[in-house]
C-alpha cells in the first residue's frame, strides 16, 4: 500500500486495524455474545407462593423438582399476558367511549336520549293534565255547601283544605329562598388566572420581572387533568367472547351471570 494515499488516517496515524481487533477479541471474549442489563431482573409474581403452587402441579406430573428459573419465566408470562390484555381492553373502551356526532361522515339515524325525554315529558303532561283534574274536583267539593253531606263528601273537603295548606307552604317556602338569595347578592365566578399572570406550559409567569410580590396574588397552579380510561364489565366480557381460548370458558358463564 502507498503511503502517499491521504485517505486512509489509520495507516498515517500508525494504527494496525487487525491487530487492535484481535487485541479487543482476546481481553473482551468473555463478553461476547453477552446480554447486559442495566437494572436487576425483578419477577412480577411473589416468588415463593408461585413456586410452592408449581410444585403442586409438577407432583400430580410426576415432577418433584422445579429450578427457580421456571419461576421466574412463568412470573414474566404472567406480566406479558396481564399487559396485553390490559391493552386489548383499554383500546375496546376507548372504542366505545368515541363520538361520532362531528364527524362528517357519519349521518345519526335514531336518538334513543330523545326518545326517552319525550316519552318522559309525556308522562309529565299526563300527570299534570290528572293532577289538574283531581284539584278542580277538590276544589268544587270544597266549594259546596250541602247540608247533608255524606262521608266521601266530608274526606273530599278535608283533601282539599290540606293541599291547600300545602301549596300555601310551598309559596311561603319559595318566597323565603327568593328573599334570601336576594340578600346574599349575585355570586361571583372564581377566577382562574390572575391578570397580570401569563400561563405557558401549565405554568404561570409573571408580568413584572418575575417578582416574588407578583406571584403572590396567583391563584394554584393549574396541572392538565389526565384522562381516564374506565374499563367495566361489559367491555371485558367483548374481549372474552372474542378470544379463542377465553371464548367457551367457565369465566365468560360466570361474567355473564352477574
Amino acid at each position: 500500500r502507498d503511503d502517499d494515499d491521504i485517505n486512509d488516517v489509520a495507516s498515517m496515524a500508525g494504527v494496525n486495524l487487525n491487530e487492535e481487533s484481535a487485541r479487543i477479541m482476546a481481553t473482551n471474549s468473555d463478553l461476547v455474545g453477552t446480554q447486559m442489563q442495566s437494572c436487576k431482573d425483578e419477577p412480577f409474581l411473589a416468588a415463593i407462593p408461585l413456586h410452592k403452587r408449581i410444585l403442586e402441579t409438577a407432583k400430580k406430573l410426576g415432577i418433584t423438582d422445579v429450578p427457580a428459573e421456571v419461576v421466574t419465566f412463568i412470573s414474566h408470562a404472567t406480566q406479558n399476558r396481564l399487559r396485553t390484555v390490559i391493552e386489548k381492553v383499554t383500546v375496546i373502551t376507548q372504542h366505545r367511549m368515541e363520538s361520532y356526532k362531528d364527524d362528517e361522515w357519519y349521518e345519526q339515524a335514531t336518538d334513543v336520549r330523545a326518545q326517552l325525554k319525550f316519552f318522559e315529558q309525556l308522562e309529565r303532561l299526563e300527570k299534570q293534565r290528572k293532577d289538574e283534574q283531581e284539584r278542580e274536583i277538590l276544589l268544587k267539593a270544597a266549594k259546596s255547601r250541602s247540608r247533608q253531606e255524606d262521608p266521601e263528601q266530608a274526606r273530599l273537603k278535608q283533601k282539599a283544605k290540606e293541599m291547600q295548606q300545602q301549596e300555601l307552604a310551598q309559596m311561603r317556602q319559595r318566597d323565603a329562598n327568593l328573599t334570601a338569595l336576594a340578600a346574599i347578592g349575585p355570586r361571583k365566578k372564581r377566577k382562574l388566572d390572575a391578570p397580570g399572570l401569563l400561563t405557558i406550559g401549565g405554568e404561570g409567569v409573571g408580568g413584572c420581572g418575575g417578582s416574588p410580590a407578583g406571584l403572590g396574588t396567583a391563584s394554584p397552579r393549574q396541572y392538565p387533568r389526565q384522562k381516564i380510561t374506565r374499563v367495566n364489565l361489559r367491555d371485558f366480557i367483548f374481549y372474552m367472547e372474542q378470544e379463542r381460548d377465553m371464548s367457551h370458558s367457565l369465566l365468560l358463564y360466570r361474567a355473564l351471570l352477574k
